[in-house]
């Protein structure tokens, strides 16, 4: 079979799978969030932890709650990394040194997991399984929460509640997350990944040196790392890793997971809101981008531009071959679009245009699908600011889901649309006026500026892929990353939270002939358009001066 065809074939999958679960696992989330009653397990922990599950939190509250959480995530995995040398299946690995500590710890906090360390040489069994794995989980609850909390916004009236976020926290992890990871650790597993603690084996190779191969509890991560859009995994290579992803079936599968939650979410939107017309118009928009940036990308990299590409037929270059390009690509693709971060090729490696889009997939926001909760939240606000420019077309007040879109609410939006560019172009901005920050880079002139770019762009939309050419294990880019995943990742989902509250305060507006219908393909185009619109205003001289530099110059 070519290589086209396999690739294919694996697209097809993707879109069958997804396509048959996507109403069952979306209807089971929305019964899981309404549910009045509470587990056996969840009320043990609810009474440890002190907390009233049936008593709901006004936005406030439930964001003091959400940032508490947080923080003790981040001392309490900065202070695992920091004794690890005293821990238990260690490995005879020493701690890790403060900064790198305090990037990582914001990394699998914020679901950003980026790494400026090889897992192999870094990380002990316990610091993957008690920290880093326990942060898959709890991260991407957190994101569901917030988005759940937005849509509780829309469907509530006159109430100053949005629900609470120790329940949602709890049943995103133990009736969601952990189920659908526990039966993925299986099959992939089967599937010939790792799972192990013995300590490293050592093989001697053709030519009479040795090699120390490391195992590890590789597959119970591999699954939480995909379902969770978290990305960082155990090893340096991550999911070109034959330990990770050894065949093109855990390939197509560890896509699947990527993107398995993030497509369902916006049938629980619809659910829950008593509307399902509107999940399909937001699933519509985004399989829209999701289509066009995954065409994009594939093109880009079969395209034969170059003797060495002439040669070889494609864009080889960083590439699996057992996965081939088209697979590359749809992996690249995904992996940028949600806010995962695995990767089964080099992004560094890629052609310029095609690691543009890639970088552009993240500058949306993640929103088609985008990351788990993040994506669906991110979207709904640009479907706020989609009515109330429909509004000023028109000469009326906005409105959305029966609500009112007045100043306050166009102020939140607003303001969670320029939170992350900030973040990104500043980031960048002083990265490339720094000596120390420029002396990483490996490359100079347009690519160089796309490896600091696209950094800061995945640090600043909690992604975690990475441009391989640039050091990131620096004093300069462990605090200046981890202080841009921090504000990338909570400032955005307070402003959500604020939102929500102000929404959830309104009466409903009775519909009428003047109200724009949310649900019909007029409005999924518009939506679309803003999407884009707003990315291209806001990135397009950044992209220009890197990516789009360096590909229309060969």
């Amino acid at each position: 079979m070519s290589d086209s065809a396999a690739g294919l074939l694996t697209a097809l999958a993707v879109v069958v799978v997804l396509a048959v679960t996507h109403v069952p696992l979306g209807d089971y989330m929305a019964r899981v969030y309404q549910a009045t009653k509470h587990g056996r397990c969840e009320r043990w922990l609810y009474r440890v932890c002190r907390v009233d599950p049936d008593v709901d939190q006004t936005w406030s509250t439930y964001a003091l709650s959400l940032l508490g959480f947080s923080f003790v995530s981040v001392v309490f995995l900065y202070v695992l990394e920091r004794v690890q040398s005293h821990l238990p299946s260690s490995l005879g690995l020493a701690g890790v040194e403060p900064h790198l500590a305090w990037n990582t710890a914001a990394s699998f906090v914020t679901n950003t997991n980026w790494q400026n360390y090889s897992g192999e040489t870094t990380m002990g069994n316990l610091v993957q399984m008690a920290g880093l794995a326990l942060q898959n989980f709890a991260s991407a609850a957190v994101g569901m929460a917030v988005a759940v909390a937005l849509v509780r916004g829309f469907a509530r009236s006159r109430t100053n509640r949005v629900g609470n976020f120790w329940v949602d926290l709890v049943r995103g992890c133990l009736r969601i997350l952990l189920p659908l990871a526990a039966v993925a650790a299986v099959v992939l597993i089967a599937c010939g990944v790792v799972q192990n603690l013995s300590d490293p084996h050592t093989v001697h190779t053709l030519t009479g040196g040795t090699q120390h191969l490391r195992g590890g509890p590789v597959a119970s991560q591999e699954a939480i790392k995909e379902l969770g859009n978290n990305g960082g995994g155990p090893d340096n290579a991550n999911s070109a890793h034959p330990f990770e992803n050894p065949n093109g079936f855990t390939n197509l599968l560890e896509i699947v997971m990527l993107l398995l939650l993030p497509f369902a979410l916006p049938r629980t939107f619809g659910r829950m809101l008593g509307d399902k017309r509107q999940g399909w118009a937001i699933l519509s928009a985004m399989a829209v981008v999701l289509t066009a940036s995954l065409t994009l990308v594939t093109v880009f990299e079969a395209h034969h531009s170059g003797s060495a590409l002439n040669v070889a037929g494609s864009a080889m270059e960083g590439k699996e071959t057992r996965f081939g390009v088209p697979s590359s690509a749809l992996f690249a693709g995904a992996t940028t679009l949600t806010s995962t971060g695995a990767v089964n090729a080099m992004h560094d490696s890629m052609t310029p245009l095609s690691g543009g889009v890639e970088m552009l997939n993240m500058m949306f926001g993640e929103v088609a699908p985008g990351g788990v909760g993040s994506g669906l939240y991110g979207m709904l606000v640009l479907a706020v600011i989609t009515v109330f420019v429909a509004g000023l077309m028109v000469g009326r007040t906005p409105e959305y889901l029966g609500k009112k879109i007045r100043s306050r609410e166009v102020k939140f939006a607003a303001l969670y649309i320029l939170t992350t560019p900030a973040v990104v172009l500043v980031g960048t901005g002083v990265a490339m006026s720094v000596p120390s920050a420029r002396a990483s880079m490996l490359n100079a002139g347009p690519h160089g500026l796309s490896e600091v770019l696209y950094a800061f762009t995945s640090q600043g939309n909690n992604n975690g892929s990475a441009f391989a050419g640039l050091t990131g294990n620096t004093d300069f880019y462990n605090i200046a990353g981890g202080l841009a995943m921090l504000v990338g990742r909570f400032l955005p989902m307070l402003l959500v939270l604020g939102l929500a509250g102000s929404l959830a305060a309104q009466k409903p507006v009775p519909v009428t002939e003047g109200t724009l219908p949310t649900h019909r393909p007029l409005f999924v185009g518009m939506l679309v358009g803003v999407v884009v619109i707003v990315v291209a205003l806001t990135y397009f001289p950044a992209l220009a001066l890197g990516p789009l530099a360096e590909g229309l110059s060969r």
